[in-house]
């Protein structure tokens, strides 16, 4: 099943990869997946450089924006950023990201710093002393979000790639004064922390982004005790969209290229052995493509 998802959006790869090789080079799969990873890593560290150290003009949604077809689309039809986006879930249509007064006393550089296309917090149900996992968790939004309904009894972990996005979370997380949260290094198709360590994974626009989306769906499987569950906002392409589609809408650091289908999407997650799996598109982020809330539980037996 790997090989086959890897097929999936092989296409998108090549296409972004004439990005950097303009002549129309074509690179081995491995050597694409490390430079799409790169443009990742380097969009992102301009991102969190933007809240770290303020420039006229220059926010974090501006440099995503300047990623080319991103999932933040257009000023005025963005999916992304703090206050643009719609729910279609927990009467959130119509309202922003995050509920009225939800981000109330958050330090305002997590605000600042936050790039998610949905609010994975509004399905994922988090419940006392449960233990939760963000992945991407970019300047620490939603883990500090997870660390308050969670409670004291319980723990938020982020995991991320770029080291200024670390710096600008945990400092995010000290001003908070946020005790139950835990920001690692690594990358997401291999998460730092041990089997059925998290009752609950999260992530919000970020799996789309990565270059080894079975290994990310297996993970969250393995991070999870049996009976665990994710919510994840993320972007969506709708079944008809090839990955020659998806190369032609958008850049791959800025979340079209890469994303998945809603068939490939459930395939992928019933592969990787998750249970009750659905995908609901919220809010059209371009043509054929969707953000979208995804979920699943891993079976009380796995």
């Amino acid at each position: 099943m790997r090989d086959e998802l890897t097929s999936v959006y092989a296409w998108a790869r090549l296409v972004t990869s004439t990005d950097v090789y303009p002549y129309g080079v074509i690179v081995m799969a491995e050597q694409a997946e490390s430079v799409l990873r790169e443009q990742v890593r380097s969009r992102y560290t301009e991102a969190a450089r933007a809240v770290l150290e303020p420039r006229a003009g220059v926010t974090a949604q501006a440099v995503e924006l300047g990623a080319g077809g991103s999932c933040c689309g257009s000023a005025s039809g963005s999916c992304c950023g703090t206050g643009s986006a719609a729910l279609d879930t927990a009467g959130l249509v119509g309202g922003s990201l995050y509920r009225e007064g939800e981000t109330e006393g958050l330090p305002e550089e997590a605000i600042l710093a936050s790039l998610g296309c949905g609010n994975p917090l509004a399905v994922a149900d988090l419940h006392e002393g449960e233990r939760v996992l963000d992945l991407g968790s970019g300047g620490g939004i939603d883990v500090l979000l997870s660390a308050r309904r969670v409670g004291p009894s319980g723990k938020a972990y982020g995991v991320d790639m770029t080291d200024d996005m670390l710096t600008l979370a945990r400092a995010n997380a000290a001003r908070a004064g946020a005790t139950n949260v835990e920001f690692l290094k690594g990358e997401i198709e291999a998460v730092p922390l041990p089997d059925a360590a998290v009752d609950v994974v999260i992530s919000n626009c970020v799996i789309n982004l990565s270059t080894d989306k079975p290994a990310v769906l297996a993970e969250m499987f393995r991070v999870l005790v049996p009976g665990g569950r994710i919510g994840i906002s993320d972007v969506v392409a709708e079944n008809h969209m090839t990955a020659a589609d998806r190369a032609a809408a958008g850049s791959y650091a800025g979340c079209i290229a890469g994303a998945l289908s809603r068939s490939e999407y459930l395939d992928g997650l019933t592969a990787a052995g998750f249970a009750d799996a659905s995908v609901t598109f919220t809010r059209e982020a371009g043509p054929g493509l969707h953000s979208a809330i995804i979920r699943a539980v891993k079976p009380a037996s796995a």
